[in-house]
C-alpha cells in the first residue's frame, strides 16, 4: 500500500460525504455526511504523516496530532448539532432542512 492508495481513499470518502451533504434533506443524514468528510481528512493526514520521509520531520507525529484534534472537534460538533436538531424537532416536528427556514420560531 502506498500513499496514493490512501489519498484516493480519502478523496473518494470526501466526495461521498460531500454528495451526501449536498443532496440529503434530513438533518441527521447531513450530519453523518459531514462526519464522513472529516474522517476522510483524518485518513489523508495520517497517511501523509506516516509516509513523511523528510529527515528532520520524519519522527514528528503532526498528522496524528491533527487527527486527534479533528476527532475532538467532530465529537463536539456532533453533540451540538444533535442538540440543535432535537430542539428543532420538538418545535417544528420535522428534521427536513427544507422546512427549517426561519431563524426565529
Amino acid at each position: 500500500m502506498t500513499l496514493t492508495h490512501f489519498v484516493v481513499l480519502g478523496a473518494v470518502l470526501f466526495c461521498i460525504g460531500l454528495y451526501g451533504a449536498l443532496t440529503k434533506r434530513n438533518a441527521v443524514a447531513i450530519l453523518m455526511s459531514i462526519e464522513i468528510m472529516l474522517n476522510a481528512v483524518n485518513i489523508t493526514l495520517i497517511a501523509f504523516s506516516f509516509f513523511n520521509h523528510v529527515k528532520p520531520y520524519a519522527n514528528l507525529l503532526t498528522g496524528q496530532i491533527f487527527a486527534i484534534f479533528i476527532i475532538t472537534v467532530a465529537a463536539a460538533e456532533a453533540a451540538l448539532a444533535l442538540a440543535m436538531i432535537i430542539a428543532i424537532y420538538r418545535k417544528r416536528q420535522t428534521v427536513d432542512v427544507g422546512e427549517i427556514d426561519m431563524l426565529k420560531w
